[in-house]
């Protein structure tokens, strides 16, 4: 055996062997090799992406929450200052109801307390002319007397 035709052998067997694997074998490797990893970017790209849509769709949903908020604030506020307008309103109105009827009660006093100072006056003036009666022992005309009847009742 000669060493020389043996080493050439296996040089030729080696350098077919690395052709062999390099055209068969090493270049559906690299291909699926670098097929995984271009899926494994776009996997990682979309849930990069997944991710910022979530955050966005979460800070969205706060927004929309505070907006809800403020709307509902603002709700509350208008009503409470219509509810303090219609309490307004209706004190007033009471106020005004009860001077109506503060006047009304106050027009029939006055009306009522004239009827009193004529019917007095008439009194009065029955009491002068019976009065008159017994101390002249006589009777007064009352046509006669009707002006100091008139001028008594007035000074009264």
């Amino acid at each position: 055996m000669n060493l020389n035709l043996t080493l050439a052998f296996q040089v030729l067997f080696f350098i077919g062997f690395v052709w062999f694997s390099k055209k068969f074998v090493w270049t559906p490797i690299i291909g699926a090799l670098h097929q995984r990893k271009t899926q494994i970017a776009d996997g990682l790209a979309a849930a990069e992406k997944g991710q910022m849509a979530e955050q966005q769709g979460r800070d969205q949903a706060q927004q929309v929450i505070a907006e809800a908020k403020e709307q509902a604030n603002e709700i509350i506020g208008k009503a409470e200052k219509r509810g303090a307008e219609l309490v307004d309103e209706a004190r007033d109105h009471a106020k005004q109801e009860g001077e109506r009827i503060t006047t009304a009660a106050q027009a029939e006093i006055d009306t009522e307390l004239n009827k009193a100072k004529e019917t007095l006056r008439g009194q009065v003036g029955e009491l002068a002319v019976a009065g008159a009666r017994q101390i002249l022992k006589r009777e007064v005309d009352g046509k006669a007397h009707a002006d100091l009847l008139n001028d008594l009742a007035a000074k009264l």
